[in-house]
């Protein structure tokens, strides 16, 4: 058995295993927690590095382990799964940091560090997933892991989030379950592999719809997808790592990544587009695109109005995927770094003015720029490539989507996509403006240190503003994200 075998097995243990070891530490073992996350977490950047390369020479690594009779629960490495999984592994050690300096005085810290890593490796298994089964059991386990981050604090607002929360995300567990098993009692076994069981099964036209309906529905809570949205603006009472993890790679990522499995590795693009469901998903996530940077406008708040446009931003990725064109895929399969970077930063930014100054109200960030400079460096970089001002990452996707979308002749698409530029521009416009070119009403407290806040706060929201920087800048230079996406849009189109 070839060693490389392993490899899938172990990404997902790099955070399981501490994440377990995590529960039965008493709370005051602080150092021991702390060395057992970041161990785990550059194990699992070091192993997803080998994987990259065994991928990029076509040797994706599987590990298969019979479940039941015809079930087994399959972690194959391949090009897409490489993409999400890489930016899951590298923002977990980069959260890992933040959340221990964020939560260096709360309480139940084992607790958080605990489902923390469970959530990771929930995240890392539905990238690495090889069939509906197994990508379903993660998808369910990552529910599961991200209630207790939700309702951390303990107060009433967080139960009530933590409620609404699961609300949504069961109700569309049960609606992605009910698809998989229906496809499973029609096709057998539904592997990830380009549609191609589907294709054998030689299916009606109206079942192959209905599964499809079931399956993105139930992937559409997740995905933030209009009008199953709700539960993420109310979610933003968790902790600020949190709120990072389930807009940048966790929770809405995981829902967008399905669909792309879905359209790409269930049905296959030619099933998809000979069933005619395409164009009705691309229409959804058009409005949800728009639907979300509209009301991202009304917030005051600067968490929700970062949670709004994180409904906006992550549809990108869906419409992407449904123009069904090759240009168009690699723009809406990039984003998934893209977003990634340019949201986890926001949230940090945000995180690090809450926790400094105990501000929260965008009518409170006047002169925020002269009081935290490199927060809102990062903060001003990341809303840059929201808009998608070049040359930033957002650019790149933009420009991808509309060339795709011109290339499948749908034009329409390139109005989505300004109007979404310009309400993108009216909403964070003004709080650079106010950051900025503002002063304070009332004077900031005092700086205490040479440091704006502390090191360990400051440094991943310079990292992923970097990152995102370059990231557009460096497009085409290898291995960036888009690189990596033009890799597995000319498999899919081969």
């Amino acid at each position: 058995m070839n060693w490389t075998y392993w490899l899938p097995l172990l990404v997902v243990l790099t955070s399981l295993v501490p994440g377990v070891i995590i529960f039965a530490l008493p709370e005051g073992r602080v150092v021991t927690r702390t060395v057992l996350n970041l161990t785990g977490a550059v194990l699992k950047i070091a192993l997803v590095w080998l994987m990259m390369r065994e991928v990029y020479a076509e040797r994706n690594p599987e590990f298969r382990m019979p479940l039941v009779q015809d079930v087994d629960l399959l972690l194959r490495a391949d090009a897409l799964a490489l993409l999400f999984v890489s930016l899951s592994a590298f923002l977990w050690l980069l959260t890992t940091i933040y959340a221990i300096a964020y939560l260096e005085r709360s309480p139940n810290r084992g607790r958080f560090f605990g489902f923390f890593s469970i959530c990771v490796s929930a995240t890392v298994g539905i990238g690495l997933a090889g069939n509906l089964l197994t990508f379903v059991f993660f998808y369910e386990l990552l529910t599961l892991s991200t209630y207790p981050l939700v309702v951390h604090r303990g107060t009433e607002a967080s139960l009530q989030a933590g409620r609404v929360y699961l609300r949504y995300t069961i109700a569309g567990g049960a609606l992605l379950l009910t698809g998989a098993v229906w496809l499973q009692a029609a096709v057998g076994p539904v592997l990830f592999d380009g549609g191609d069981t589907l294709a054998r099964a030689d299916l009606d036209a109206a079942p192959l719809v209905a599964i499809f309906v079931l399956l993105v529905a139930g992937l559409g809570v997740k995905a933030a997808l209009v009008p199953l949205h709700s539960w993420l603006p109310v979610a933003m009472v968790a902790p600020a790592p949190v709120s990072a993890l389930l807009h940048a790679v966790a929770v809405v990522k995981a829902g967008a990544f399905g669909i792309v499995r879905v359209v790409y590795d269930v049905y296959g693009i030619r099933l998809t587009d000979a069933i005619g469901v395409a164009g009705p998903l691309a229409v959804l996530a058009s409005i949800t695109i728009l639907y979300g940077s509209v009301q991202a406008l009304r917030q005051t708040d600067l968490k929700k109005r970062l949670a709004y446009s994180t409904v906006s931003q992550v549809s990108y990725i869906t419409l992407g995927v449904t123009i069904l064109g090759a240009s168009a895929t690699i723009g809406g399969i990039v984003h998934l770094v893209h977003q990634g970077l340019m949201k986890i930063t926001l949230f940090f930014c945000a995180g690090n003015i809450a926790e400094t100054l105990q501000v929260h109200r965008i009518d409170e960030l006047d002169g925020m720029g002269a009081r935290m400079p490199w927060t809102m460096a990062a903060f001003t970089i990341a809303a840059f490539g929201m808009m998608g001002v070049p040359p930033m990452a957002g650019f790149v996707t933009k420009w991808y989507l509309g060339l795709g979308a011109l290339e499948a002749s749908q034009p329409w698409v390139i109005g989505v996509l300004v109007g979404s530029t310009l309400l993108n521009a009216a909403y964070f416009l003004p709080i650079l403006h106010r950051a900025w070119f503002r002063r304070p009403v009332t004077p900031f407290p005092v700086r205490r240190g040479r440091l704006e806040t502390h090191w360990a706060l400051l440094m991943p929201p310079l990292v992923t503003a970097a990152a995102a920087l370059f990231a557009g800048l460096f497009a085409s230079a290898p291995p960036s994200p888009l690189e990596w996406a033009r890799l597995i849009a000319e498999r899919a189109y081969e």
